[in-house]
């Protein structure tokens, strides 16, 4: 059989499309949103309860979706969840109230908490511990094309078709996807075209709890008593909202700030998503190049994205200083490099302090507090939109990302979970 070098690239592309899908399915529903407000005559505060809907399913499935990867493994269960958001955010078509579209938008939501979790956990059998911020960077970006995609692609639907036909697309696309997916995908230890000299290039660069098949398992209770699960957590909580804000409101934004036409809006609202691909693919490589410079470890280098993130997001929080849309568009796109760049470190970070067999559970776990996050602030922004304007809430997120990157030097020690777990073991057993 003819062997493919550099398969592992390979690989992380199919998880990179499938990332791509899904967040084209999720921001179909923003760019939709002001001709949904106008043809079923939704408000912001009812536009604000799907977005919720949205993101509570996917808060409440985060941590199932990873319990159900890690005992189905990363191809079937990656497959099945790609397989039902495919077909919910088709039935979205079928909604005729706020109320439908929060059903649909809900169901997408429990499929899709399984993305970002396989998509490390992928990338954590695929590479060595070295380059993993690098293939995370580039599966991540695919939540920033995905997003990309939408206002251009959801605007000509609505156009030349309608909103309806919006869904339909975007979900008949990632079914495909999921059939591909289960073709191709495969672990490196299957996979019988990947070269011997990179699958002992991938095993070798991994650490000890993701290389061997008998490491004992961390229960869910051990994961959330760990420090180390608490040290990405709250980073996240405090962070995510911000993303959420950023794929759910920017089209409603710049249609009531700026007074944008759906042609204005599949114009400008791809722009900071094309930022937020640079963010995802550099914030990949800053890991490197700061233990390069800095003669750090692995987990500190992932710090210093995150802190350097946080630090990006202060331009966007002070949006509601400028009444240009052009100055408001150029910081948002500032806003996607930075929120991208650190949530990329986050998302590592789970799979460099915990091992293979409660990677996805543990980044389902910290995504969950994240996505809680984003529930709760898009009630917020529903409620106090049209009242204070969308400035005053901007800066909010930008003081969240700054207290997360402290908490995660705080809280976040540099090194393995399993470490933490076993010295908190060896301590009680000496008092006893």
């Amino acid at each position: 059989m003819r062997k493919i070098k550099g398969l592992r690239w390979y690989m992380i592309g199919l998880v990179t499309i499938g990332t791509v899908l899904g967040y084209l399915t999720r921001n179909a529903i923003a760019v939709a949103a002001p001709t949904l407000q106008d043809q079923l005559h939704i408000t912001t505060q009812q536009y604000s309860y799907i977005i919720a809907a949205y993101s509570a399913c996917y808060t409440v499935m985060q941590p199932i979706a990873g319990y159900v990867l890690d005992l189905l493994g990363t191809k079937v269960g990656y497959a099945m969840f790609a397989i039902l958001w495919a077909i919910f955010c088709a039935s979205t078509a079928m909604a005729n109230s706020w109320q439908g579209l929060a059903i649909s938008r809900g169901l997408v939501g429990m499929a899709e908490a399984a993305m970002i979790p396989a998509g490390l956990k992928a990338s954590s059998e695929w590479f060595p511990a070295k380059e993993r911020s690098v293939a995370v960077g580039y599966f991540n970006v695919g939540s920033s094309i995905g997003a990309m995609i939408a206002p251009p692609l959801v605007v000509w639907a609505i156009v030349m078709h309608s909103w309806e036909m919006a869904f339909i697309i975007t979900g008949a696309l990632s079914m495909v996807w999921a059939l591909c997916w289960l073709e191709f995908y495969k672990h490196p230890k299957d996979q019988k075209k990947l070269t011997d000299e990179e699958r002992d290039y991938i095993l070798s660069g991994q650490e000890s709890q993701h290389q061997a098949d008998n490491v004992k398992k961390m229960s869910a209770w051990q994961i959330v008593r760990n420090r180390q699960f608490w040290g990405i957590a709250l980073p996240r909580f405090l962070a995510e909202l911000a993303w959420g804000t950023i794929n759910a409101w920017i089209p409603l934004f710049m249609f009531k700030v700026y007074c944008f036409n759906l042609k204005e809006i599949a114009m400008f609202a791809w722009l900071p998503m094309l930022f937020a691909d640079l963010g995802c693919v550099l914030g990949g490589y800053m890991p490197m190049l700061f233990q390069k410079y800095f003669k750090v470890n692995l987990i500190v280098s992932r710090k210093m994205v995150v802190t350097l993130g946080a630090v990006l997001m202060i331009g966007p929080g002070v949006i509601g200083l400028f009444t240009s849309p052009y100055v408001a568009i150029a910081l948002l796109c500032v806003g996607g490099f930075a929120h991208q760049s650190l949530s990329g470190a986050l998302i590592t970070l789970s799979s460099d302090v915990f091992g293979r067999n409660e990677v996805a559970i543990a980044n389902g776990l910290t995504g969950g507090a994240g996505w809680l996050a984003s529930t709760l602030f898009a009630l917020v922004v529903g409620a106090l939109a049209d009242t204070i304007g969308f400035g005053p809430l901007f800066a909010v997120l930008a003081v969240f990302d700054v207290l997360g990157a402290i908490l995660i030097w705080v809280i976040l020690q540099n090194r393995p979970a399993v470490e933490i777990e076993q010295a908190a073991v060896l301590e009680t057993a000496q008092q006893h």
